[in-house]
């Protein structure tokens, strides 16, 4: 029984290779990695191979027969007695082999035609040439990883969440990668403290559910009174439109950043950046401690593993600062400065690779189109899946809410690319526009200037020209504001000149207007129909001297189109006409 036995063992450690014998001799555990080939498709192949490869049959059979774990586990007390001579014939065996599969990846094979024509099918040729052009990259893998993973607990990285199985063409297919290089993996960006507040909230109320028993929320006190807002802090009988009322209700503090990490049963709030698994934050508070090159505070690695990125009211941030938004994208997913203590082990093959911004998904929620919203969509979201946009076409525009009877001209000026687009409107609007109003028939006339960039540039040239003019901004005094509306309305100031962002935040009624000039067209479609109905605020009989002019080039096709609708938007930028009237309001 004896002899029958060991020449049983002997005959199963004949069928090992020469790697699986050094790796029972070391570790006394079956080897953890299969020859296994990943290519592009969503579902891994296993390539079973035919004995003269490197791969036999005995471990393809333990792949599908678990009951033959167990006999190559009991060949490690064999192993020792094997005598010299059986090893050094192995290792001629092995050596054999180990020449064969090195002729193999020279395209130089010792196998006759017609042996290899009985034996091996086309198909077996193709698993042949995947295994060449992922052997290279095993090999150096194992080597790396066995010593770190295995004598650990390989067992219990085992039995961890699996990796998942989008690969970029690389033959790592381990279960044991479950992890990126740092633990936060959801960005929320919201543009104020009233939005991160009912975002919190929500993840409570989900995480109960429907159960009676409330989860644990650690500093929730804390976090209600930094983020909650004080109802009698709100001024009495402020009449406001309706949007107005939805984007500035609650707490809006634009600078902020707290980190949020999810456990069993509980909640933790205000938890440091590299403990938390989700991150709730305004564009402000990232770009502070992102900072800035040369500067020596500046933190960015958190962002390295984000696998979920949403960028909630992404209109109100180019109302706020839209180069911090850009500066917080150059800044996502980039490779760590520092390791953070991560065990590289378990990190994903793809995350090492620095291809972590192709697998992240990233939702981008606006309430209207913009031409730096769609660059960043376009330019930043290379998610390997694709892109899918929604977007709703205006019809009529906004201009069809005009009550007022106004006669409305839009004047299109030319330019030859976009970088030459501000260079010219301001021409056009010095050498053309301007001259029609400096006369002192044209008073009371309001300038809306959209860009902050664009109002400064107006204002000091028209300081430059002595011209009699008064300019309200978003950084402007409420005195400086109060003052400079009386005298507009009194005529002592000819010209007034007002920023979008200053009625975005404001939504003050300006009195006294007689001739309305756009600038450029508003970013927010319904500013057009609000700013042309502030005429009709002091009526006294001079409907019939109001003007409106509206400067425009191909460039601005979506605003244009939100604001006269996309038929007419095409027939005005294909039109040979460069002026083109409309008339609004009941006779």
């Amino acid at each position: 029984m004896g002899k029958r036995r060991s020449r049983s063992q002997s005959q199963l450690l004949n069928s090992l290779t020469k790697k699986q014998k050094k790796h029972l001799r070391d570790f006394g555990e079956e080897h953890p990695f299969y020859d296994r080939v990943s290519r592009k498709e969503a579902k891994p192949q296993t390539c079973q191979l035919s004995e003269s490869l490197d791969t036999s049959s005995s471990e393809s059979e333990a792949e599908s027969e678990p009951e033959q774990v167990s006999g190559y586990s009991r060949l490690l007390a064999t192993l020792k007695d094997v005598s010299k001579e059986d090893e050094e014939e192995e290792e001629e065996e092995d050596s054999v082999i180990d020449e064969t599969e090195m002729n193999l990846e020279d395209g130089d094979s010792d196998i006759s035609v017609e042996e290899e024509t009985a034996v091996e099918s086309t198909d077996m040729q193709k698993k042949r040439t995947a295994l060449k052009n992922g052997e290279e990259i095993r090999h150096v893998y194992c080597l790396h990883v066995i010593n770190h993973v295995l004598k650990a607990n390989a067992q219990v990285l085992a039995n961890n969440s699996r990796c998942r199985s989008q690969k970029l063409g690389v033959g790592d297919d381990d279960d044991f990668r479950d992890q990126g290089l740092t633990r936060p993996k959801v960005l929320i960006v919201v543009p104020f403290r009233e939005a991160a507040l009912r975002v919190v909230q929500l993840f409570i109320s989900l995480l109960e559910g429907d159960s009676k028993k409330k989860i644990i929320v650690s500093n929730k006190k804390r976090f209600n009174g930094e983020y909650g807002s004080d109802p009698e802090e709100r001024p009495p009988n402020l009449k406001r439109p309706e949007d107005y009322e939805a984007v500035f209700v609650g707490n809006i503090d634009d600078h902020f950043r707290t980190g949020v990490a999810i456990l069993q049963r509980s909640i933790r709030l205000y938890a440091p950046f590299y403990s938390s698994d989700i991150l709730i934050a305004s564009p402000l508070g990232l770009r502070t401690i992102i900072g800035g090159e040369g500067e020596k505070k500046r933190d960015f690695d958190f962002l390295s593993s984000i696998e979920l990125l949403i960028i909630d009211q992404a209109d109100i941030y180019l109302m706020q600062n839209w180069e911090h938004v850009l500066h917080l994208m150059n800044h996502m997913n980039l490779l760590p400065l520092d390791s953070h203590g991560v065990d590289f082990s378990r990190v994903r093959m793809w995350s090492l690779n620095n291809w972590s911004k192709y697998y992240r998904q990233t939702l981008l929620f606006g309430a209207l189109q913009d031409a730096q919203i769609n660059s960043v969509f376009n330019k930043y979201c290379v998610n390997v899946q694709g892109q899918v946009a929604v977007r709703n076409v205006p019809m009529t525009g906004s201009i069809s809410h005009v009550l007022v009877q106004l006669p409305h001209v839009f004047q299109r000026m030319e330019a030859e690319n976009l970088a030459s687009v501000i260079e010219a409107r301001f021409n056009f609007f010095v050498n053309k526009i301007l001259p029609q109003y400096r006369d002192a028939v044209m008073s009371h006339t309001l300038i809306y200037v959209p860009s902050y960039f664009d109002f400064v540039r107006l204002r000091n040239y028209f300081k430059k020209e002595e011209l009699n003019f008064t300019h309200i901004c978003e950084y402007t005094q409420k005195s400086g504001v109060s003052r400079a509306r009386h005298f507009f309305l009194q005529g002592e100031k000819q010209f007034l000149l007002l920023t979008e962002r200053f009625h975005f935040y404001k939504r003050y009624t300006i009195k006294g207007i007689r001739n309305l000039i756009f600038y450029e067209l508003p970013t927010y479609p319904h500013f057009y129909s609000e700013v042309c109905n502030m005429l009709q605020a002091t009526t006294r009989g001079e409907e019939a001297a109001w003007t409106c002019t509206v400067l425009y080039s191909k460039y601005d096709a979506q605003r244009l189109a939100a604001v006269v609708g996309v038929e007419r938007a095409a027939q005005m930028l294909q039109s040979k006409k460069n002026v083109h009237l409309f008339i609004t309001g009941e006779r």
